[in-house]
């Protein structure tokens, strides 16, 4: 069974996607960026506050899915600069203190509205 996860604690989708899909017992999350699911606008700030902001999102996302960050194996993460990776796992190890997932960090040319950063995971349902 797939189930889609929507959920206003996080952006709506500016595309043909979900923000997450729940089947086989695991979640699997679409990339979240840096925009705030008040004002479906992007925050201004550095890496860090946009950092905090996805990591908020997917939070949301987790857990209208009945998840939790607690609950994720893998992240991955995409940076426009990766001069910015000190201070992304900074904020980054704010909320993944304990038995943190796995995580690949690559840097890419350009994201979606031109934010710094994007994260999606695979976590436990």
């Amino acid at each position: 069974m797939r189930e889609v996860i929507a959920t206003a604690d996080a952006p709506q989708a500016i595309g043909p996607y979900s923000q997450a899909i729940r089947a086989a017992g695991m979640i699997f999350t679409s990339g979240q960026v840096a925009i705030d699911p008040a004002t479906q606008q992007v925050i201004t700030g550095d890496i860090s506050a946009q950092t905090d902001r996805v990591l908020k999102n997917l939070e949301g996302i987790l857990k209208a899915a009945g998840s939790s960050l607690d609950k994720v194996l893998r992240c991955t993460v995409f940076l426009k600069n990766m001069g910015d990776f000190a201070a992304m796992n900074e904020v980054y190890g704010r909320y993944f203190k304990q038995a943190p997932p796995s995580r690949s960090t690559v840097e890419v040319a350009r994201l979606p509205k031109d934010v710094m950063i994007e994260i999606d995971v695979i976590a436990l349902a």
